[in-house]
């Protein structure tokens, strides 16, 4: 199943991908929830859902605007130097633990949505990941049955900001820049997606291939992460996860070749579908929300 946050007449909701549409679950089942991260944290609204998704009626893919699948993350965690190119690329020794570091829930953004060229910095980078998002709370997960624990997985692009990214230790301001966490273009359920481990993984910068990887090539996979993050903190539902990105980033590319106003960013993961974006100037406006 394929589960996707959407608007469409100036209303947002979450729906059923299927055969070039969308059902409405708000119109197929009145009684679901209308967050996704209730729908994907509950079995019995799931299996609801996939019920109706079968003969209930589509919007058309093309009359809708799809959103980031889960719009509002708990957490956002993502992991660092995770496979053995990128490790090599960045002139960094291999990891021995986990390298993990936040990004802001601000900077989630739709799978075609502009990416923000910083007002203040020119260092900007795309990395191609596969992402998961959390649909069981959970603690101290064992490997074994940390696939229990995932609603599903999804495509991302962990932006960086070079410059703001490598000035601390912890990375986490220039990895959540707002806009700079796109993702979509919809949640695939993991019956559909098999082994996640083996899917291929691909980002285009204005049609030119510059990561094209696998991610069999994991250093530490999917229910690794699972089992290490649990030991430290509750995961939650809608909690989402960036599993790490492969070599071929713009600052690694001799001369590095950052992301320009114009840009457009493509990645692509197997079975997951593909988003797309956009680099656009930031409009570096004073915001200040009367109380």
């Amino acid at each position: 199943m394929k589960l996707a946050t959407f608007t469409e007449g100036g209303s947002t909701r979450i729906g059923v991908v299927r055969d070039g549409g969308i059902v409405d679950l708000s119109v197929a089942v009145p009684d679901l929830p209308r967050d996704m991260i209730a729908l994907i944290s509950s079995e019995a609204a799931m299996a609801k859902a996939r019920a109706a998704a079968e003969e209930a009626s589509t919007i058309p893919l093309d009359k809708v605007t799809l959103e980031a699948p889960i719009p509002f993350p708990g957490k956002v965690l993502a992991i660092g130097l995770n496979y053995r190119d990128h490790v090599e690329e960045s002139g960094q020794a291999m990891p021995e633990h986990q390298v993990w570091f936040n990004k802001q829930h601000n900077c989630i953004t739709g799978p075609y949505a502009d990416i923000a060229l910083p007002a203040v910095s020119s260092l900007l980078d795309y990395e191609a990941e596969m992402c998961f998002v959390i649909g069981k709370r959970c603690k101290h997960v064992p490997k074994e049955r940390a696939h229990e624990v995932i609603a599903g997985y999804f495509v991302g692009n962990d932006v960086s900001v070079r410059d703001w990214q490598l000035r601390t230790n912890t990375w986490q301001i220039g990895k959540s820049f707002d806009t700079h966490g796109p993702t979509g273009p919809w949640i695939v359920t993991p019956d559909e997606v098999g082994d996640p481990h083996a899917l291929d993984i691909k980002c285009w910068v204005n049609g030119e291939l510059r990561q094209n990887s696998n991610t069999k090539h994991l250093i530490f996979n999917c229910f690794d992460q699972i089992a290490h993050l649990s030991q430290a903190f509750t995961l939650d539902p809608g909690d989402v996860i960036f599993t790490g990105t492969s070599g071929g980033v713009g600052a690694a590319m001799k001369p590095m070749q950052f992301l320009k106003e114009g840009d457009v960013v493509r990645v692509e993961v197997e079975k997951l579908g593909s988003i797309e974006n956009r680099v656009v100037p930031e409009k570096a406006e004073t915001v200040i929300e009367a109380a």
